[in-house]
């Protein structure tokens, strides 16, 4: 594969009608507004603890805060859209009067929900399953003139976790971005994020293939995502729990960071950002 530098990697990100740059990596919190999301540390349950939640990852510097209303985690129950929409929205609207500055990422694979978030004030669209669960997502999308963080996965959050079955992992979740990435051109959509899905569809084996991997998705000259904080991967691989598995997650993201990573998707703000800060310091 040809070296990185041949490649112009797209490293700005309109949301809102802010410029971000990511030529110098940005972090982005999760703050899951579900009674059942795997780290119990990642839960706000009620606005002002997601508030409160929201006020800590800001200070600590997160650039992006990712709300998710539905848990992802394997095995999870499918809940109704009226019920996301319910525990979402009333979050994001309090957010958007409180934290006017915050750049609001919405974690859903529902069409209708996330532009329901978007007309709240949210700015981003965080699809976990790239289109594959929602027909309508691209177009809503291209529509909305949002960026768009675009996933691997293959399944549900109830079935993935026997579809995790691949040849050659890296080759099928990298033509699955080129495929799923020239649909989005041809409707117009400009920002496109991807994430490899780690934990998705994906045992431990193939998310560490992926990570060694990285830096070729540098070919796609598009922004990307890691998402690895506290995952099985991590905790699993130690013997240790998801509570245990900061310093694990840690070392991911400086690993990620050195291979091309633009965001970190974590629970864990004012660590990822030291990470941030020091391996800049070794460019």
């Amino acid at each position: 594969m040809a070296k990185d530098t041949f490649f112009q990697k797209k490293e700005t990100l309109n949301a809102g009608g802010r410029l971000i740059d990511l030529s110098s990596p940005k972090v982005m919190g999760v703050i899951n507004l579900t009674p059942d999301s795997f780290y119990a540390g990642s839960r706000a349950q009620g606005i002002e603890t997601a508030l409160q939640k929201a006020e800590k990852m800001l200070n600590e510097g997160a650039t992006f805060l990712d709300l998710g209303a539905y848990s992802s985690r394997p095995g999870a129950d499918d809940i109704s859209m009226q019920e996301e929409t319910d525990r979402l929205l009333p979050v994001v609207d309090a957010m958007v009067k409180r934290f006017p500055e915050a750049i609001l990422s919405i974690d859903t694979f529902r069409s209708q929900v996330a532009e329901a978030a978007i007309n709240a004030g949210a700015h981003i669209i965080n699809d976990i399953s790239g289109g594959q669960l929602d027909g309508d997502m691209f177009a809503t999308v291209a529509r909305l003139k949002v960026p768009y963080i675009l996933m691997h996965m293959k399944g549900t959050p109830q079935n993935m976790v026997h579809k995790a079955d691949y040849t050659d992992v890296f080759a099928e979740v990298y033509d699955y971005f080129t495929e799923k990435y020239h649909q989005l051109k041809q409707l117009g959509v400009h920002d496109v994020i991807i994430d490899p899905g780690f934990g998705f569809a994906k045992k431990p084996e193939h998310g560490y293939t992926l990570m060694g991997r990285l830096q070729e998705f540098a070919i796609l000259q598009l922004p990307v995502l890691v998402g690895i904080s506290r995952k099985k991967m991590i905790y699993g691989q130690l013997g240790i729990s998801a509570d245990e598995a900061l310093n694990g997650t840690t070392v991911l993201n400086t690993i990620a960071l050195t291979k091309g990573a633009n965001i970190l998707r974590v629970h864990d703000v004012k660590e990822a950002m030291e990470a941030v800060k020091i391996w800049e310091m070794c460019k």
